[in-house]
């Protein structure tokens, strides 16, 4: 075999698109997440209630003036539960929203549940949604491995402002689960 046939293979691989490259996963260049002006995923994976109730961000928020996505690591953890989302669920500038979606990486029964408990009455127009396989989350390069903590690839914590269909604000926890950037009164202000 001769030294230009042992490289060859190497330099093909050097050749491939970066998309090819990052599906291998080996110190490959990452995609940047959501950015502003971005649309959300047009995927039908979310659900809401039960299996069968698909939701589609995107087609959503074409017909909403102003939408609010709130990403979480999990359902019931200390921090989404105490902070995150009631802040969002007592904040006044709520209320100028069209919708607001809490979305996690969870089933839609756990989902359900964490809804009824943190907003029993219904009535705070927020939307508890199941992204069960995490295919949205990873449409928004949002996911990451949460090991022993969560069993496997959960949500960055983050909020999305949305209007008009177009992502208009990007509101990403540097550390996944922390919360520093993406609490209602970071992102709409204090009360």
């Amino acid at each position: 075999m001769s030294f230009r046939t042992m490289i060859r293979p190497a330099a093909r691989i050097s050749r491939m698109p970066i998309a090819a490259s990052t599906a291998r996963g080996f110190h490959a260049t990452r995609a940047a997440f959501v950015k502003v002006g971005d649309p959300l995923p047009g995927l039908d994976v979310l659900q809401e209630g039960s299996p069968g109730n698909q939701v589609n961000l995107a087609e959503d928020a074409k017909k909403l003036n102003k939408m609010i996505v709130i990403g979480v690591p999990a359902a019931f953890s200390p921090s989404c539960s105490a902070k995150h989302v009631p802040g969002f669920i007592t904040h006044p500038r709520t209320k100028e929203f069209d919708s607001v979606a809490v979305v996690s990486v969870n089933d839609v029964f756990v989902m359900k549940a964490w809804g009824e408990t943190l907003d029993p009455a219904g009535d705070q127009n927020i939307r508890f949604l199941a992204d069960p396989t995490g295919k949205f989350t990873k449409a928004l390069d949002l996911a990451f491995d949460g090991g022993n903590i969560f069993g496997g690839d959960r949500s960055k914590r983050y909020t999305l402002l949305v209007e008009n269909g177009k992502v208009t604000s990007v509101n990403v926890e540097p550390d996944n689960t922390g919360t520093s950037v993406s609490l209602a009164e970071h992102v709409l202000g204090k009360p």
